[in-house]
């Protein structure tokens, strides 16, 4: 058994961060990771046209700055590179293949314990700390909906963390299923290759652009949230126009109040809006029915499909792990020796 000070689950950015902090102190840690590199979602999970949604100030990891000439919204090849350079500067040393069996607190001894399985050997290993830190983010399990006869579909189906590029989908019908971030950017891309892309948007989203959120980043730094809303909901509408005669509609509440408070980002344009205002991409509101590639809408139109992109999120896996017992008290106890970190600077990609 391996003991530590602090146990941290998961080598994305924000567990990365949290071993670089724990190293310039000097305080003992060890970096868990299920997939054989850290960074995985960035590095194996994310399609090729990737940028940070936000300006480089906003995502910057602690104690290490963007390169001054880095660009503004730093492409995903770039951002890699940044965190490769992280992780050298740092002397961060996660272990991979690690797939947390479980953890739990012993309150006799005041200790977590953390068992996993090294999935390259083959063997359980288990790692004791004072401290945990769930670094898994919310992006942990791609999730597929359940949709009535999807067994039946007779094309092509992968979740968003498959998708690469839209070059074999030229002249296809491609269906994404999802409007947030991934969803419309990926749209984008695939009616870039040529392929005849629609998209469900079945709930209210604000759409804004990267340089209206950059702006509404810096006012949140002076006014409130309700006041910068209302700004950025001006611009906006003046950007945009009325995105409802398109099939997408707007939250009665402000983009930055929802995050705050919801956990939901706003959608940051790539240029999706452009290209469903002229026809190039079609909206269409909730799946009913699949039958073969026929797919039924609510409004009740039909079309034939040859692939569907879900890019419907993700599921977090924590819970199938953390054992927490029914008379733990979770505002004392744990809230000092149990930590939850996120890398949430990108809003949400």
């Amino acid at each position: 058994m391996e003991k530590v000070e602090v146990v941290i689950v998961g080598a994305g950015p924000a567990g990365l961060a949290t071993s670089a902090c724990l190293n310039r102190l000097n305080i003992s840690n060890v970096v868990l990771e299920r997939e054989d590199c850290y960074a995985s979602l960035w590095k194996n999970k994310s399609y090729d046209r990737l940028k940070l949604h936000l300006a480089k100030q906003f995502c910057e990891l602690p104690y290490m700055p963007f390169p001054k000439n880095a660009p503004t919204y730093v492409p995903r090849k770039e951002f890699i590179q940044y965190l490769d350079t992280y992780v050298s500067t740092f002397k961060i040393n996660p272990l991979y293949h690690r797939s947390v069996e479980t953890a739990f607190y012993d309150e006799d001894v005041e200790k977590w314990y953390v068992i996993v399985n090294n999935t390259e050997l083959g063997v359980q290993e288990s790692y004791c700390g004072k401290f945990l830190v769930v670094a898994t983010g919310e992006n942990s399990e791609g999730y597929l909906p359940q949709t009535k006869g999807l067994g039946s579909f007779k094309g092509e189906i992968i979740h968003s963390s498959e998708y690469g590029n839209g070059k074999k989908y030229r002249g296809k019908n491609v269906l994404v299923v999802g409007s947030g971030n991934s969803g419309m950017e990926i749209a984008y891309d695939l009616s870039n290759f040529g392929a005849n892309t629609s998209i469900v948007v079945r709930s209210p989203v604000h759409v804004l652009t990267k340089e209206i959120v950059f702006i509404g980043m810096v006012l949140l730094k002076y006014l409130p949230v309700k006041v910068v809303d209302g700004i950025v909901m001006f611009l906006t509408k003046w950007k945009f126009g009325n995105l409802s005669k398109y099939g997408i509609q707007i939250p009665t509440m402000g983009p930055f109040y929802i995050k705050e408070n919801k956990g939901q980002s706003p959608i940051i344009d790539v240029g999706t809006i452009e290209k469903i205002k002229s026809g190039e991409i079609q909206v269409l509101p909730s799946i009913t029915s699949i039958e073969g590639n026929e797919i039924w809408f609510e409004s009740g139109y039909l079309k034939c499909y040859d692939a569907i992109v879900f890019a419907t999120g993700y599921k977090s896996t924590v819970l199938k792990w953390l054992k927490v017992c029914s008379t733990c008290d979770l505002g004392g106890l744990f809230s000092t020796t149990l930590i939850f970190v996120s890398f949430k600077s990108t809003f949400n990609i």
